[in-house]
């Protein structure tokens, strides 16, 4: 089963709540689950696998601009996952309309 890439940097309280539930998911309930983000940034992830994406598209952000201008962005990263075929699905609490651009643009 391919995973659920996850954006690990978007959201409140990220990275810290999104690899607190993204671990959850995938201990407790088996669901494959992929971060994508600053590796930096991503600590105490257990066994999760990570895509590394350099930059973070901000909450406030013009969403068809950031995403055409932050191609390593982890929105972007974890839409070019399920594209390409290494994710089943990408979730993201960040930026909405940047993860609706992402959707439709990669």
């Amino acid at each position: 089963m391919l995973p659920i890439a996850v954006d690990a940097m978007g959201g409140d309280n990220a990275p810290g709540e999104i690899i607190a539930g993204a671990r959850r998911a995938q201990e407790e309930h088996g669901i494959p689950v992929v971060l994508v983000g600053r590796p930096e940034d991503l600590t105490d992830i257990g066994d999760l696998e990570v895509i590394e994406a350099s930059e973070v598209i901000a909450m406030d952000a013009e969403p068809g601009a950031s995403v055409r201008r932050m191609k390593d962005s982890s929105l972007v990263r974890a839409a070019e996952a399920v594209r390409d075929g290494r994710a089943s699905a990408m979730v993201s609490a960040g930026n909405t309309g940047a993860t609706m651009a992402s959707a439709l643009l990669r």
